[in-house]
């Protein structure tokens, strides 16, 4: 009964959805207040609804109803608790229903927190919203039901697979998921402001919130993403370019560019046009990476699904979507004001010159994931494009970036003084170049290593130039932090967030000073690697809840001395006749050791792949210091929609005056 109740919740949110769609869009060209005000109550019901189905098909995972087809093909009755609940989104039919669920908590939080904005816009915001909405239910209902049912039902599922069995797949997804999703309530103010007309100072500061939070969990989606991909494929590499990772990469940094350019928008009343477009790309960018995962026209271990039905349903709605806001944005751009001018050497200049070489990285990685999938289906052709394309190509626009990110931060708007903020910046340049020196003369090898990571202590510490230029001159400790506390939360948040891209480039240029070994050892016979001796002490056989270790309990030593123990395996799932391969990783300062088992011979000798990797845990440490920027200049009260609202009325008085 449970389950049709979820059912009937997902096709009573679908009509919902349609009427949420029309009614407020009709009521906003109208001016029909009523008919308006009927978005708000439709948006928080629609979530209720599908929350409610959401809840349903939770409780046939925890209650393991084989009855149903998705538990049946992605449950065990033995499987862990956490992987019941993951094994909800860790399917195709699960993670649609996931998506809309965001989907609808964006909407419904839209309604619920922006009170302050003008009736017309929230009603076209919310109405876009929903038609997407709609759209993804209707396809979730005819092609991807989560709750088909069996009949007669079987005594056991086929279990989940064995490669998302793990704490990082209940985290990664969901995290993801916000991030795509919430480029589409960016999208939605966009679509809303075209049509309205309404395009001001006021609408950038509006969507800069939801644009931050959605590239915070973005970031942290793609990091955690990177993290499993290092310790549970067994491959000992965090980033693969991977289509479907690039399919991620994609809407992050047109969302970053967006970011930005909307702070200009916000402080100069410029950029309107491209800010839109801008707002577009990212969302259209994260129907992309749906189209790629769930049509089938790539093979990857991300992907979902390969049924055409599907992939052609997920086109159709790319295709309107996309399609139909490139239309109207097309229509309209022509009739918006150009906005304030500025300098080319300004802080606005600096942004622009991002959004270029931002763009710039995410048409690079676009057409280096989609060429291969045209030329095959022009030419029936197949090539692959990997790392050595993407190394040669993005790399070298990430460090014009890199070295612009500090200088913007010290320019003033509208007119700065370029040889000023380089003067400013000396001491950063001075420490970068000296850190590339002492580097290489210590690591030796390569001399790329050496320069990324003089860049990266140069971006890190002029990240916070000019923080240091605002509270400098206090005349005691008490005024200093006093100075500092009255910053801006947002001027924090900027140094913050460009100090953790310095930190996760210095662990990347790091990646060229590893170490790797393969061979293949005896029980306590002791193996060099970097800096440390790793020795296998016993070989046993554990039994888990739905699987089988074999564990290698191993020591690190250090001069003779333990220094820590891990217990890297080989685990059995009997269920899916699987075997995945369980990384034994320690961390020792900021480097980490990292160990796989291959296979056991019959003399007893076990086949190894080792790694020192130093510095290693600066790549993820530098996304969460990213995130948390971000999350700061989220707090920031300017960013507050009460106060978007009186900036709005301030424009209005001084336009009616």
């Amino acid at each position: 009964m449970i389950v049709e109740i979820g059912h009937y919740a997902l096709v009573l949110a679908l009509a919902l959805a349609i009427v949420q769609g029309l009614a407020p869009l009709i009521g906003a060209i109208r001016r029909d207040a009523p008919l308006m005000a009927m978005a708000q109550p439709a948006a928080v019901m629609q979530f209720l609804l599908i929350g409610l189905s959401f809840a349903a098909l939770t409780h046939s995972y925890v209650t393991s109803d084989f009855s149903v087809v998705n538990v049946f093909e992605n449950s065990h009755s033995l499987k862990p608790m956490i992987y019941k609940i993951s094994g909800v989104w860790g399917n195709h039919e699960g993670s649609m229903l996931l998506w809309v669920l965001i989907l609808a908590l964006f909407g419904a939080t839209v309604a619920v927190f922006s009170r302050g904005m003008p009736d017309d816009l929230r009603a076209l915001v919310l109405a876009v919203q929903s038609w997407i909405s709609a759209a993804f239910l209707l396809f979730v209902l005819l092609t991807s039901n989560p709750f088909a049912r069996l009949n007669p039902a079987p005594l056991e599922g086929r279990d989940l697979n064995p490669l998302l069995q793990d704490p990082g797949l209940a985290i990664h997804p969901p995290l993801l998921y916000i991030g795509y999703v919430g480029f589409s309530i960016t999208f939605s103010f966009a679509a809303a402001a075209l049509i309205s007309g309404r395009i001001d100072a006021a609408w950038a500061r509006y969507i800069r919130p939801w644009t931050l939070g959605a590239w915070v969990f973005l970031t942290l989606g793609i990091a955690m993403g990177s993290y499993w991909a290092y310790y549970t494929l067994g491959w000992g590499g965090f980033w693969f370019w991977d289509p479907v990772e690039n399919a991620s990469l994609m809407p992050w940094l047109a969302g970053t560019a967006l970011l930005h350019s909307a702070a200009v928008m916000e402080k100069r009343d410029a950029l309107k046009i491209w800010t839109i477009f801008l707002a577009i790309l990212a969302f259209s960018l994260s129907l992309l990476g749906t189209f790629l995962v769930r049509s089938g026209v790539l093979t990857s271990v991300h992907s979902f699904a390969s049924d055409p039905q599907r992939g052609v349903f997920i086109l159709a709605i790319l295709v309107f979507f996309i399609g139909g806001s490139l239309a109207l944005f097309a229509f309209r751009a022509s009739a918006l004001k150009p906005g304030g001018i500025f300098a080319p050497v300004s802080r606005e200049g600096a942004l622009v010159l991002n959004n270029l070489l931002l763009t710039t990285s995410c048409a690079t990685v676009f057409i280096g994931t989609l060429y291969p999938l045209a030329l095959e289906a022009v030419t029936d052709e197949k090539i692959s494009v990997g790392a050595p394309f993407f190394n040669l190509t993005f790399g070298p626009l990430f460090i014009p970036i890199i070295l612009a990110m500090p200088i913007g931060q010290m320019l003033a708007w509208k007119r700065g003084d370029l040889l000023g903020a380089a003067q400013r910046l000396v001491l950063a340049c001075v420490l970068g170049v000296a850190g590339m020196v002492v580097l290489y003369a210590l690591r030796g090898g390569s001399v790329v290593p050496a320069i990324l990571a003089g860049l990266a202590v140069y971006l890190t510490i002029g990240s916070f130039t000019e923080i240091y230029g605002r509270v400098r001159g206090a005349k005691d400790a008490s005024s200093l932090v006093a100075r500092a506390l009255g910053l801006p939360r947002s001027a924090w948040g900027t140094a913050i967030a460009h100090a953790g891209v310095g930190l996760t480039l210095f662990g990347l240029a790091a990646t060229g000073w590893g170490v790797e070994r393969i061979v293949s050892a005896k029980i306590n016979e002791p193996i060099a690697v970097g800096p440390y001796e790793v020795v296998v002490t016993d070989i046993a056989p554990r039994d888990g809840s739905n699987y089988k270790d074999l564990v290698a309990h191993t020591q690190i030593r250090e001069g003779g001395r333990v220094v820590a123990e891990m217990d890297p395996s080989r685990r059995s799932f009997t269920t899916r006749t699987m075997v995945r391969t369980e990384a034994g990783i320690v961390t020792l300062g900021l480097g980490q050791v990292y160990m796989n088992i291959a296979d056991v011979r019959i003399d007893g000798a076990i086949d190894l792949r080792l790694y020192w990797k130093p510095y290693v845990a600066l790549i993820w440490l530098g996304a969460l210091v990213m995130s948390l920027g971000g999350l700061l200049s989220m707090a920031d009260r300017r960013l507050r929609i009460g106060i978007a609202k009186r900036a709005a009325t301030r424009v209005q008085t001084a336009a009616a005056e």
